[in-house]
């Protein structure tokens, strides 16, 4: 038995984390088996490279370097925690998967999008997710007001403004797995909409 995967993807501060639980909740309401995770980090060893990759105390890593921290936490998140909970036949809820990497170091970082995407999905044996839930929204109204914010979410405005472009043109190329939503809509509206979506993806 096969299980679903939904990802949610969007900017720092665009409410990813608030709607993954609000559709967990729903999941759990129909007596739905699912596994809410995330990236980076939802491992014993995803932990210590969390802690690199998104603590100011790191400073500057080289684009490649961090590329390839992104890279080993995806694929032992992969290993450890999707794969199998997709072999029950779970809904595994994400928030954050490979669009992340892709948005931010390929956008952000200007790396090479052919060569991080190859890296990517090597990394992660080429899973991709049932549904993508992309949050969009101006990455001045969801970055700006941050307050402590960790070393991505500090990289500056040209950076989170070329990580938006490319969760848009990801989703813009594969139209049938992705469903982008304003960020800023009311919460319940959106939470409304991803239920509609994933309920069909339901068997």
């Amino acid at each position: 038995m096969t299980g679903l995967f939904v990802v949610f993807e969007g900017g720092d501060g665009s409410g990813k984390t608030t709607q993954v639980g609000l559709l967990c909740d729903w999941l759990a309401g129909q007596g739905r088996a699912f596994l809410r995770t995330y990236e980076p980090g939802d491992s014993v060893a995803g932990q210590q490279i969390r802690s690199i990759v998104l603590s100011p105390s790191t400073g500057d890593l080289a684009p490649k370097a961090e590329a390839l921290l992104y890279a080993a936490d995806k694929a032992h998140h992969l290993s450890a925690v999707v794969r199998p909970a997709l072999e029950r036949g779970e809904v595994v809820v994400c928030d954050r998967y490979v669009d992340s990497m892709l948005a931010y170091q390929g956008g952000g970082r200007d790396l090479d999008p052919t060569e991080l995407e190859q890296l990517a999905r090597w990394a992660t044996d080429d899973l991709r997710p049932d549904l993508t839930v992309l949050l969009d929204g101006e990455p001045s109204e969801l970055v700006g007001g941050m307050a402590d914010k960790d070393r991505i979410e500090a990289a500056g405005d040209s950076f989170h403004l070329a990580a938006r472009d490319r969760f848009r043109a990801l989703a813009a190329r594969d139209p049938e797995h992705y469903l982008v939503l304003a960020a800023r809509d009311e919460r319940d509206a959106i939470a409304a909409a991803v239920r509609e979506r994933v309920a069909t993806l339901l068997v």
